[in-house]
């Protein structure tokens, strides 16, 4: 890893960083469960990677400070953890401390893309459903299952703030679902945008461009 002089980069700060809120928040006094140089290391290469796709960051770095930011390298940590570990434990307190940190429900077993966007991370809650590349999902969004019924997320699909994607659901390549519209059981086409008319009826129309390159550079 090339040495930044950002000191939010240095895994040897991060490290220290990240430990010490593990252990005020979780005092159980195991250095075992704390998440290691290395899988810092990793999950932050990983994190720089992503940001240097994401238009409006892509040549400031990384901050802790900035919550969807760490709210990324938290849940990347807690993916390396789980690929390296033989129990749950260690990677469950990371993904606490992101839920504690950043008000964001996403667990280390679900598996996102290797490119997405957050906006506001307070609310945000993804079950273990399938998500496609370049996704932005805004504050207060849930994607949940319906019993056993998961949705899929194609490509470049845009979830704005308090919508929600809930069961059956099958949605197509750069929809975008509009804030505060709710899709139980419920398929869309590729290229569309979602929306309530005002009867409140659910309606879709044809998406003039792909909106999630206004978020993410091309890969």
């Amino acid at each position: 890893m090339t040495p930044s002089t950002n000191k939010f980069e240095d895994p040897v700060w991060l490290t220290c960083y990240v430990q010490g809120q593990v252990r005020n928040l979780f005092p159980l006094n195991e250095d075992a469960l704390l998440p290691s140089s290395d899988e810092i290391r990793r999950a932050l290469e990983a994190t720089l990677k992503q940001l240097r796709r994401i238009k409006a960051f892509a040549s400031t770095g990384f901050s802790p400070l900035i919550s969807w930011q760490y709210a990324i390298f938290l849940y990347r940590l807690s993916r390396v953890m789980r690929a390296t570990r033989d129990e749950n434990e260690s990677p469950t307190l990371v993904f606490l401390l992101n839920k504690a940190m950043n008000g964001i429900d996403l667990y280390h077993e679900i598996e996102l893309s290797d490119s997405f966007v957050l906006g506001h991370t307070v609310g945000l809650v993804f079950a273990k459903a399938t998500y496609g590349e370049d996704c932005v999902y805004h504050q207060n969004c849930t994607v949940g299952r319906n019993s056993d019924d998961r949705p899929s997320l194609g490509a470049g699909v845009i979830l704005y703030p308090g919508s929600a994607i809930i069961g059956r659901c099958r949605i197509g390549n750069n929809t975008v679902v509009s804030a505060g519209v709710q899709l139980i059981n419920r398929d869309t086409p590729d290229d569309c945008v979602v929306f309530r008319d005002e009867d409140g009826r659910i309606r879709m129309r044809d998406a003039l461009e792909q909106y999630s390159r206004r978020y993410i550079n091309p890969a």
